[in-house]
């Protein structure tokens, strides 16, 4: 008998709950191809088409024959848009050479924990978390080690247990800024708080801002603009919210300079440089700007309100009003479901499919992720269905559709 084939323990051990929190949205999915009336609100992907400026670049450069290898750091005309931009939006002046470009910010998450982190370094990071952020981490061999935002204080970062938690292997300290799941956006107080204990004790920061030019309440600050942080910041950022471009996979990190120079040798062997026609469309992109983003931006605070309006009157169920970002987060304690069944059942008799927040950390057990990526009349049938199932469970009338 053949002995079972061996795999990488480091791949293997990137699994787990915060993984499987996806199996809804597959299962959801397949409902949908199957012909079933499916709502889909499990998964971030905008439904909006990317700017049609973006979509000519990239035709314009394919017609012209653009389909060679492209600079491994990304085209300078790009690295330089994108050092504009982050100094427009932080205030924090960068050049060209502080840019890498990769594919999407999730690559620039997995790429910045392998340059900054060993084996037995610790990164603390915020409960909840965006999913991939601990498998990211684990992927070098450091450990995240995990800091309250308690549900109680609308999940605000508790910086007092952040500062108790900062040992002699802490290396970093590693958030989004807004926040996805919780649509928080970080105070300037908060900001300086945290950026005096990574000078104190000569921590990198590590930031993902994918959601920073959608904030509804409170506007959004880079780390990296605050005294003493541009030698210290590693900000991630992309094209994916920002401009409906999920599937493009354009992202990039803004670094020290050396640190980008530890960047392209990784990038060397893992990229190899991202194609020149998709760049292209990332510099229209760039071009436009605010132009598009602005009407994506009021889109999901109507939607936002919508939902809030609609299921804070639901009996068992209450919403946390997000400040940025496309997701809400509800709490289902008060029908007696966790919310991992809250979520399967809802699915399987309501046809709407939800994220189990719980999988992104246990200050959100207890709470399911909406998201806000369905046109108004689509989202308002969601709401109605997922009231109806409530109040079945909570066993009292909602006033939703009054």
């Amino acid at each position: 008998m053949a002995r079972p084939m061996r795999f990488s323990t480091r791949v293997g051990g990137l699994g787990g709950r915060r993984a499987a929190a996806w199996d809804i949205h597959t299962a959801a999915s397949a409902a949908r191809a199957r012909g079933e009336d499916i709502i889909l609100l499990s998964v971030g992907d905008p439904d909006f088409d990317s700017p049609a400026s973006v979509v000519e670049a990239a035709v314009a450069a394919l017609r012209g024959g653009d389909t060679h290898y492209s600079d491994i750091l990304g085209r300078p005309a790009l690295r330089a848009a994108i050092a504009r931009g982050h100094a427009r939006r932080t205030g924090h002046a960068v050049d060209a050479e502080n840019v890498i470009v990769l594919a999407g910010a999730q690559n620039g998450l997995f790429s910045a924990s392998l340059c900054l982190f060993d084996a037995g370094d610790e990164v603390l990071t915020f409960d909840p978390m965006y999913l991939t952020y601990e498998a990211s981490i684990r992927a070098s061999g450091a450990t995240p080690i995990t800091v309250p935002q308690p549900a109680a204080i609308g999940f605000r970062p508790d910086l007092r247990a952040l500062a108790e938690a900062i040992g002699p292997r802490t290396r970093a300290i590693w958030f989004a800024n807004p926040s996805n799941p919780t649509g928080v956006v970080f105070a300037r107080e908060e900001l300086e708080e945290i950026a005096a204990l990574a000078r104190r004790h000569d921590l990198w920061v590590v930031v993902d801002e994918v959601y920073a030019s959608l904030t509804f309440d409170r506007p959004h600050v880079g780390i990296a603009e605050l005294p003493g942080m541009a030698e210290r910041t590693v900000t991630i950022g992309s094209l994916s919210k920002s401009h409906a471009m999920t599937g493009w996979r354009i992202g990039w990190i803004v670094a020290p300079e050396p640190l980008v120079g530890h960047l392209y040798n990784l990038a060397l062997c893992m990229l190899y440089g991202l194609p020149g026609f998709i760049q292209e469309a990332a510099c229209a992109a760039l071009e436009a700007g605010e132009a598009a983003s602005a009407p994506m931006r009021e889109t999901y605070r109507a939607r936002r309100d919508l939902v809030c309006d609609r299921l804070g009157q639901v009996a068992g169920l209450a919403c946390l009003k997000p400040e940025a970002g496309m997701f809400t987060l509800v709490d289902v304690r008060g029908t007696g479901l966790s919310a991992y069944d809250f979520s399967w059942a809802l699915l399987r008799e309501a046809g709407v499919s939800v994220l189990d927040a719980g999988a992104f950390g246990q200050c959100s057990e207890g709470f399911v992720r909406l998201a806000l990526t369905v046109d108004e009349t689509r989202l308002a049938e969601a709401c109605d269905r997922i009231a109806r199932f409530a109040e079945l469970r909570a066993g009292a009338p909602s006033r939703a559709a009054e």
